[in-house]
């Protein structure tokens, strides 16, 4: 019985000093320089720039288009038995906006008013065209929109002018059977599409195997603008596939 008193009080000691150490290194952690998470840049991905998500306060915006049949079919393998979202049945759609969003040179200010201002289900209606889903819509808005210092109905305008401001590449206006491609090519088709994009205004997102996206970084009067810090998180695999418009 001695013996395995000693034994246990043996044990809960070298579980209390293995928690101080824990706490120990923790501390030193949180005291260190560049730590709360933050990159070399100083800012984590959000929310770290001096202007602290104050609506409005931002450097340029990204319009991102999202390649909708990468999104219908990832969300298919994802959810093979859940009810498509909207943009996936009915009409076929090719690049559709995923959002409008302000963005700092380094990071990005997210939910800037929380709650957010309710949305009018006018102005959603008058959205499906370019973004053809409600729940999408709510959750731009939200997330973004709220960030751009502008009232709903203003912002959306916004996205509707951004977009316009973009031409698609013929080749992916309705693509007919899936293709491969690599991200430059696609990088490529969209600056030769729209007179005045640079390589460094725009880059491809990518999943595992599909293009997910393009991004264009555009100024607050919707000219082009190089972004260093987008570009350089763009999709670094040599080919990915675009799955064709539904239908074709």
């Amino acid at each position: 019985m001695f013996g395995y008193r000693v034994r246990q009080s043996a044990h809960t000691a070298a579980v209390t000093l293995s928690f101080l150490f824990l706490f120990a290194v923790v501390a030193f952690a949180q005291n260190a320089p560049g730590a709360s998470g933050q990159g070399s840049s100083g800012q984590s991905s959000f929310g770290q720039d001096r202007r602290q998500n104050a609506p409005g306060q931002f450097d340029f915006y990204v319009l991102s288009l999202s390649w909708s049949p990468s999104y219908c079919e990832a969300s298919q393998e994802r959810a093979p038995n859940r009810a498509p979202d909207q943009q996936c049945g009915g009409r076929p759609f090719s690049f559709v906006v995923h959002g409008l969003w302000p963005q700092y040179e380094q990071g990005f200010p997210a939910f800037c008013q929380v709650p957010a201002a309710r949305l009018d289900r006018n102005i959603v209606g008058s959205m499906l065209d370019l973004m053809p889903s409600p729940r999408l819509i709510f959750h731009e808005w939200d997330r973004h929109g709220t960030c751009s210092g502008l009232p709903a109905h203003a912002y959306f305008e916004a996205v509707r002018k951004a977009r316009a401001v973009i031409k698609i590449p013929p080749d992916y206006l309705d693509l007919d059977k899936p293709i491969m491609v690599t991200p430059d090519e696609v990088v490529t088709a969209f600056v030769k599409a729209n007179p005045g994009l640079s390589r460094g205004a725009i880059a491809v997102a990518c999943d595992s195997k599909r293009l997910s996206e393009v991004r264009v970084c555009l100024k607050k009067d919707f000219s082009f603008h190089d972004c260093a810090e987008v570009t350089r998180r763009a999709c670094r695999r040599d080919k990915i596939a675009m799955p064709a418009v539904r239908g074709g």
